[in-house]
């Protein structure tokens, strides 16, 4: 694919060229609900190196392919079915039993350390939106939004009009927003904690949950890069 092109966005990249999303986190760019903005803008927005990045994509694309894990896989050639099945498996999988576990550890952290850490009290509050939020929305996938993309899979382009395509694209919107939601909230967790620093004399439990919060941000960018990027691509309006 020419990534060079300047009207290029950060998800198609992303999606053609499954060790993009690597190169994106460590220079910074959102891939996933920033992902509709072209690269070569966001580059020149936060002061990148256009060439630099470039040539870490040419890098990228002459290694060769192995596959070793599991953000190497070829999404952008599944079905709708198979895509959705994936990331049911692994990211909502993943999340029922992360998100309980973070909030489990926050609140023990909060409890010993919050009369000194007072950072801690809205990295609480903020995890615990997060997390009902996302309880809602995985079942909304789950229930709503995968059965509807397999049923559009089904049926021919030439169809796309009908009632179905309008609820898939209505559907979608939703999905879309509530992932510009979370990870809004991703970037004040980040914030609020400066980048998961931990504090002089962090215990063992201060490093476990600091760990599993960076764990699970990086497990949820990957999991809306293939919503938003891929499998819903074809019927986001914007």
């Amino acid at each position: 694919m020419n990534y060079r092109d300047i009207n290029r966005s950060i998800g198609d990249i992303a999606a053609a060229l499954p060790k993009a999303p690597r190169i994106f986190k460590e220079y910074g760019i959102d891939f996933c609900c920033g992902g509709h903005r072209p690269l070569a803008a966001v580059i020149k927005e936060q002061g990148l190196s256009l060439e630099e990045i470039y040539a870490r994509l040419d890098q990228a694309v002459s290694e060769p392919e192995n596959n070793t894990e599991a953000t190497d896989l070829p999404f952008d050639q599944m079905s709708s079915p198979v895509l959705s099945a994936y990331i049911e498996d692994t990211h909502h999988s993943y999340l029922r039993k992360a998100l309980p576990e973070a909030s489990e550890l926050l609140n023990t952290v909060l409890r010993v350390h919050g009369s000194k850490h007072r950072e801690l009290f809205e990295m609480y509050q903020l995890f615990g939106r997060l997390k009902t939020d996302l309880e809602q929305h995985l079942l909304k996938e789950e229930n709503l939004l995968f059965p509807l993309l397999g049923n559009s899979s089904e049926v021919c382009s030439c169809s796309r009009d009908t009632d179905s395509s309008s609820e898939t694209k209505s559907l979608t919107d939703e999905i879309i927003c509530e992932h510009e939601a979370a990870g809004e909230i991703l970037r004040k967790l980040r914030s609020i904690s400066n980048n998961y620093t931990l504090p002089d004399g962090a215990c063992a439990t201060y490093q476990k949950t600091y760990s599993l919060l960076e764990a699970l941000e990086q497990d949820l960018h990957q999991h809306i890069h293939l919503e938003n990027n891929i499998l819903l691509k074809d019927y986001a309006t914007h």
